[in-house]
């Protein structure tokens, strides 16, 4: 089919971008650069471990604040996180450009200076979930001990999670905006079972890496009247319905399997192959900031241009079809998606572009894209638990399709999906972050 030919080019182009921009720095860092740092004696070869942990800390944190029921705050809190233990341990051993705290401090604990950071900023940002924290911090630091190193690690690590609190301060994230459906053909109509869309104002938020919310805004969805609104329409319809699908197995295994919320998936896939690639704790915590201000900027740059185009979801269009002008398309007033249909606009797929986002800054990171991993997912079926790949544009590549066999996007949605997280990965490795020459 044209659109596979069309996505199979498109990742293959990523991938010669991949490869050429790791080669040129960050496979090098990697690699082995001048005077790397020693680990904290305390932690030794588990002090990578810290960073995977934290990662898992922040999750337990937000899901026991609130559930984990909003993406959107919990990828704005694990890019603060990390880019905040990042700047801890370059502060104390610098490698790479810090992001907001300018300061060196060698005499400090880099490793107590990380998980100090990530417990300040978790902290502010969930103050309800004191316990947790300080028995999760109380736990990491048991080997520590004391001395001026560790006491200089915490009070860094304090001073880069106030860094990166101040940085983000009036970021927009606080902010409300009222949302009225649309009435005319094509224009987003609450799904089944709502009466609001998700955090209207997100579109606003102030990016991490990106320069502004729109700078990578994708093009306009074709037509109602067109052969590829009707080609996208029909593919849906047949493949995404609840009942009577034409759908494969397989395909209904994978659009259960990456159900899941894009940044629990893929901060997932982040600690599977930390672990394979047995990173550093500089290198690691440099792979999972730049992970998450990716999935935190894709999210962004997704709402900015769901809200600005204001496109219909498969399910209202289906079932409205006898009003998009259009002889090709036929109305089913009964239809319902395979799974449930989130309450935002369709275009852009941003669950495509949180996929390809993750996949591109991976990859680049980590110096090549074909490097194979297996993990699980929450919402799989229990009959396929967990997924192999070869590579991270293979998942990225199977994560947008499953928006479609779950009946969720229409294919333009997750195609447009596809180059914006690209290109937010790209730019969020170019420009943060990169190794000191």
């Amino acid at each position: 089919m044209s659109h596979l030919k069309s996505r199979s080019r498109f990742l293959r182009a990523s991938a010669r971008f991949v490869l050429a921009l790791a080669l040129a720095g960050s496979a090098a860092a990697l690699a082995g650069t001048p005077e790397r740092p020693r680990p904290a004696a305390w932690c030794e070869s588990r002090c990578a471990d810290l960073i995977l942990d934290w990662n898992l800390t922040a999750h337990q944190v937000i899901s026991a604040d609130n559930g984990y029921q909003n993406p959107l705050p919990a990828t704005r809190a694990l890019a603060m996180t990390h880019l905040a233990m990042h700047d801890a341990i370059n502060a104390a051993t610098p490698r790479f450009a810090p992001y907001a705290l300018r300061e060196r401090d060698s005499g400090a604990d880099p490793a107590v200076a990380a998980v100090s950071a990530a417990h300040e900023v978790l902290l502010a940002l969930y103050p309800s979930q004191k316990a947790l924290l300080q028995a999760a911090l109380s736990k990491s630091l048991l080997e520590a001990g004391v001395g001026a190193e560790v006491a200089q690690g915490r009070s860094l690590g304090s001073r880069a999670a106030a860094a990166i609190l101040n940085r983000r301060v009036n970021d927009g994230s606080n902010a409300n905006e009222r949302y009225v459906p649309g009435t005319k053909a094509g224009e987003y109509r609450y799904v089944p079972g709502t009466d609001f869309i998700v955090m209207a104002h997100w579109r606003k938020v102030q990016p991490f890496a990106l320069r502004s919310p729109e700078q990578f805004r994708v093009a306009p969805p074709p037509a109602l009247q067109s052969a590829e609104y009707t080609r996208a329409f029909e593919e849906v319809r047949q493949l995404g319905a609840k009942k009577g699908a034409t759908r494969s197995q397989d395909q209904s295994h994978y659009a259960a399997f990456w159900y899941e919320l894009s940044d629990i998936g893929w901060n997932r896939v982040g600690r599977v192959v930390s672990r394979q690639r047995s990173l550093d704790l500089a290198d690691s915590a440099r792979l999972f900031a730049l992970l998450n201000v990716a999935l935190a900027d894709a999210y962004i740059a997704g709402w900015d241009s769901k809200v600005h185009y204001n496109f219909w979801r498969p399910v209202s269009a289906i079932r409205l079809a006898d009003s998009d002008g259009s002889a090709a398309t036929r109305p089913d007033a009964a239809w319902e998606s395979f799974l449930g249909t989130p309450p935002i606009q369709d275009h852009p797929s941003t669950h495509s572009a949180l996929g390809a986002a993750a996949a591109t800054v991976l990859a680049s990171v980590l110096g090549r894209d074909e490097i194979a991993f297996s993990f699980a997912s929450a919402s799989a079926d229990p009959a396929n638990p967990i997924r192999r790949f070869t590579s991270f544009s293979e998942a990225a590549r199977e994560n947008a399709d499953s928006r479609v066999m779950a009946g969720l996007h229409f294919r333009f949605a997750t195609d447009a999906g596809l180059k914006l997280g690209d290109q937010v990965g790209r730019h969020a490795f170019a420009t943060l972050l990169a190794p000191i020459d």
